[in-house]
């Protein structure tokens, strides 16, 4: 065998487990909303009206984001103090349990108002998961990755998480085509977080085959970990900070706009039909996956500045393909949904742009300080802002605010292509 073997398949495994690992948690995480309504029918009282179940069912999903910074900074704070790996297992194991208590909750009818309370609760242990699982994979895989293929590791990484969100789509259409409407308010829609809880757990005990990042091993030899990671960065990496929250902006322009809202703002500004519009968005969904392992590997060739510029100017223009398009009819509107999705793929890039902002030994916990404060922000903003500007600005307004996001990281790229990495 030779030398080089052993290192080939050692990238191999953790791009696959990581990868992996990535798509499974991000499914439980975003498998929630795909049954919104059924669980506001049944975690409500039956004579509360059906808007507002369905109102407090998504309040409880949002409840998932706005922990998202708390759950970040901790788990990112004993990444950088005992190590990546113990971290990047510890936050599956707890995405997968609260999934898989989900499917075993008792509902309103049988406990009453614990049952909604119960479920929040769920969901915040979800949303503390989460935002450390992403920052935690996007510094493992980095710190893993030789030379030269950093951008492809993180953008097959993010292409496994944009995976999550597929699986969680063609679950609930599972769910739709094999029972009926009564059979999944009776049992069956439990499946799917059950089956998401067990998959999580498997990928855990997957990952106790994965070694620590040699980057935090050396660090832990040279006993040059950081005593307080968060004070460290608030102090020498504001700058690093911004640039991170700046990428992480497009990330969210990216999903949220192009990949979650487009298939509602289709159907309520352009007249597109409901079954066509979730063709439309599975399909955007896996040209995303192809567009992160794009831009991952073109951060690789290029640097990882000139492809966050190339990147954010091809998401300005695909997004305004498909929206100028469905002003005018939408008469092709799944091949140019399906270029959006592949543009949406600058949240294959960004990642790396963070990453290298900080230093090895605060790298975790300024990512993750960053890219959760960011995404609770945009995330929280973003959707009513959208409705607001298309009030006042017109169907058009969903492209113009993902050109101006597009805008500000041209900017960014271009300040960051004489800048150095961090160490």
């Amino acid at each position: 065998m030779s030398t080089a073997t052993v290192p080939l398949r050692n990238d191999a495994k953790v791009l696959i487990l990581s990868a992996l690992g990535g798509a499974l948690e991000f499914y439980d995480f975003v498998v929630f909303v795909f049954f919104a309504k059924t669980l506001g029918t049944l975690f409500f009282p039956s004579d509360m009206p059906a808007w507002l179940a369905q109102l407090q069912t998504f309040a409880i999903f949002a409840a998932g984001y706005l922990v998202r910074p708390i759950g970040g900074v901790l788990m990112a704070h004993y990444g950088d103090r005992i190590g990546r790996k113990r971290l990047f297992a510890f936050s599956v194991f707890l995405m997968a349990v609260p999934t898989l208590c989900i499917g075993l909750l008792p509902t309103y009818a049988q406990i009453g108002i614990a049952a909604p309370l119960l479920l929040l609760l769920m969901r915040l242990v979800q949303g503390l998961a989460i935002g450390g699982e992403m920052p935690g994979a996007w510094v493992f895989v980095a710190e893993h990755a030789p030379p030269g293929k950093v951008g492809f590791a993180i953008g097959t990484l993010s292409a496994g998480l944009s995976l999550g969100l597929v699986l969680g789509a063609l679950a609930a259409s599972a769910m739709a085509l094999w029972f009926t409407p009564a059979q999944v308010l009776g049992y069956a829609w439990r499946l799917p977080f059950l089956l998401g809880g067990v998959f999580g757990l498997v990928s855990v005990w997957l990952r106790r085959w994965l070694d620590e990042t040699p980057v935090f091993a050396r660090m832990r030899e040279r006993k040059a970990l950081a005593r307080l990671p968060i004070r460290e960065v608030l102090r020498d990496h504001r700058g690093g900070v911004l640039v991170s929250m700046g990428a992480t902006w497009a990330l969210t322009a990216a999903i949220v706009v192009v990949i979650l809202m487009t298939p509602t703002l289709v159907q309520s500004s352009f007249g597109i039909s409901a079954a066509r519009a979730s063709e439309g968005s599975v399909v955007a969904s896996v040209c995303l996956i192809a567009g992160c392992l794009w831009t991952g590997m073109l951060s690789d060739w290029i640097g990882r500045a000139p492809a966050l510029l190339v990147s954010s100017l091809a998401l300005m223009a695909g997004v305004y393909l498909l929206y100028i398009d469905l002003a005018h009819g939408g008469q092709h509107f799944l091949p140019l949904y399906a270029l959006a999705g592949f543009t949406a793929g600058v949240s294959g890039v960004a990642p790396g742009v963070m990453a290298a902002a900080f230093p090895a030994r605060v790298r975790f916990t300024g990512l993750a300080l960053a890219y959760n404060a960011a995404y609770a922000i945009a995330g929280a903003l973003t959707p009513p802002l959208i409705a607001y500007l298309a009030a006042r600005a017109g169907a058009l307004a969903p492209a113009h605010y993902v050109a101006v996001v597009a805008l500000v990281n041209v900017v960014l790229a271009l300040f960051l292509w004489k800048r150095p990495a961090q160490a």
